[in-house]
């Protein structure tokens, strides 16, 4: 069931993760901004990011070597120029943090004193601002209060996005019916179809880990931004560039949860189950390799000696600097009987990041007119094959800035007046629950374990065209349990990661070298120029296109 009215405003945001939160703020100056998301707003990826947030502000550091560490890092793909102006950007954008109230760590806890700056994998110098092991969240609670005291900004939670809408299919015409104009979404509630319109939509949805079995991402994390996105024809790109990360704590009552790389970067150290440091035979940096480098070291240590996971090993720190800087990471493990500082803490690699996504400008538009996307849901150009450790952070405030600005060019379509409902939409079906929604569960599960065992961290051809083919099944039932059944926020994440898994298998096909994230036996090196995959709906079915030189990200 629609409801009566479409609600209209200057811009839709769909998220409520730091890069939605700040682009809301942003743009509030231009007209009304409606922040949809779907569970509780300050449920999101952002908020569980442990490391920090990346920016030279030290005076041991410079522009430079941070441009320099992020295209290291993202093994020829990044676009240099969106790095480089997104690096300079940064201290500015620290700066409307704290405005904000974010409150970054300082030396020796004065509040006016220099910023306590970690270092992660693949930095040559310390630049990580942090709120002690728990950024995201600080960061996402007081960019929440703000706009939820913003006088032009409207939250709604539980609200999750079905499709985008084109304006022809409003009834208007011309340039503006080939517009993005607004979406179909889900009262997770009442399960009522509501259709929000604005002149822009902003997707800033975030990841899609949970197309694997095992992920650091929360369970909201089901890629719903960047398959609306597909499915409306937008061109989505390197997809085969799934990040992850290494340490997530091995224990069988943990549900997805990170230990930070931020505590390798104040000493912790990788070893086997023989109590051996091993990641200096895999890199010259050891245990401060970029990710990819040190989640495919203990995949191999793990598949030579057969053991279900390696460990972090902090027994050489100061326990009360450990405690300090890690009180929530040090109470979790202690949750789970674990002495994080005492003894050895059980990790393995789990999916955490998508490094491909929706293919965006440097303002952040999309191939269609009126959509923008954002933060992870986003490929930007500056991860390339491999995101460098908190970047991700200051890549979310900074498309948040430009795409805001960019949003002032944007015509007005609607002026506030919301059109009625063509008659078609009232015409959708509305099915009783079927014998198939109750097996959806079987699905669920098998499309994350296909991924898991045939889309991981090393893939070959034969494991990819068996998944492909497992995968385009579980899909196709789904899709024909979507449009027939009783429409229910489980199927309608199903069908995402269903079109998710095989569109992230089709760019690994593609992908005939081992770049970044993406190493293949059957492709060890790499080709000569750096490529980006795209891939672009084609009818009914996904089809690759022409691959196009890397960093052409306008």
């Amino acid at each position: 069931m629609f409801t009566a009215d479409p609600v209209t405003s200057r811009c839709l945001v769909i998220g409520s993760g730091i890069a939605g939160l700040q682009f809301a703020l942003l743009a509030a100056a231009d007209g009304p901004v409606r922040i949809v998301t779907k569970k509780e707003s300050r449920e999101s990826n952002t908020n569980y990011a442990q490391g920090g947030i990346a920016a030279a502000v030290s005076p041991l550091d410079d522009f430079e070597i941070h441009v320099q560490d992020t295209l290291q890092a993202g093994d020829g793909l990044c676009c240099e120029a969106t790095v480089r102006a997104m690096v300079e950007a940064g201290p500015d954008l620290i700066d409307r943090l704290l405005g904000y109230g974010v409150r970054f760590s300082r030396e020796g806890d004065d509040p006016a004193g220099e910023f306590a700056l970690g270092r992660e994998g693949g930095h040559t110098r310390r630049r990580v601002l942090h709120c002690q092991d728990l950024t995201g969240r600080e960061i996402e609670t007081r960019l929440l209060e703000a706009c939820n005291a913003h006088p032009a900004i409207t939250v709604e939670e539980n609200h999750l996005g079905l499709e985008l809408l084109r304006g022809r299919e409003m009834g208007l015409a011309g340039e503006a019916g080939e517009r993005v104009v607004g979406a179909v979404i889900l009262d997770r509630r009442s399960l009522v179809r509501k259709v929000y319109l604005a002149d822009a939509v902003v997707l800033a949805t975030g990841g899609c880990g949970k197309v694997y079995s095992y992920t650091s991402n929360p369970d909201i994390a089901t890629g719903d931004g960047l398959a609306m996105a597909f499915r409306a024809g937008a061109q989505v790109r390197n997809l085969e560039f799934v990040q992850f990360h290494p340490t997530c704590l091995y224990h069988p009552e943990a549900k997805s949860h990170l230990i930070s790389e931020a505590v390798r970067g104040e000493g912790a150290v990788l070893v086997n189950r023989r109590g051996e440091r091993f990641m200096d035979r895999y890199h010259p940096a050891a245990d401060l390799a970029p990710r990819d480098v040190v989640a495919r070291g203990m995949d191999q240590e793990m598949k030579t000696s057969g053991a279900p996971s390696v460990f972090l090993d902090l027994r050489h720190l100061d326990r009360q600097k450990v405690e300090a800087r890690f009180p929530n990471l040090v109470a979790a493990c202690a949750r789970f009987g674990i002495d994080m500082a005492g003894e050895l803490v059980p990790v393995v690699p789990a999916a955490h990041y998508m490094c491909g996504g929706v293919h965006v400008d440097a303002t952040g538009r999309t191939s269609l007119p009126g959509l923008y996307a954002i933060g992870e849901v986003a490929c930007t150009g500056i991860h390339g094959a491999n995101r460098l450790a908190s970047n991700s952070l200051l890549e979310a405030v900074f498309f948040a800035d430009r795409g805001s600005t960019a949003l002032r060019d944007e015509p007005p379509l609607f002026k506030g007046v919301a059109p009625r409902l063509p008659d078609e939409f009232g015409r959708h079906a509305e099915h009783s629950p079927g014998a198939e929604v109750m097996v959806l569960e079987h699905d669920w599960d098998l499309v994350r374990r296909i991924m898991w065992d045939y889309v991981g961290i090393v893939r070959d051809r034969e494991r990819l065209d068996i998944a492909l083919a497992r995968l385009r099944h579980v899909r196709e039932t789904v899709e024909e349990v979507y449009a027939t059944s009783y429409l229910d926020p489980d199927v309608v994440e199903l069908r995402n990661i269903a079109l998710l898994g095989e569109l992230i298998v089709l760019c690994a096909r593609d992908r005939l070298e081992s770049r970044g994230l993406h190493a293949t036996p059957d492709h060890p090196g790499k080709l000569p120029a750096a490529e980006d995959t795209l891939l672009v709906r084609q009818d009914s079915r996904p089809e690759m296109r022409a691959s196009e030189p890397g960093g052409n990200h306008g």
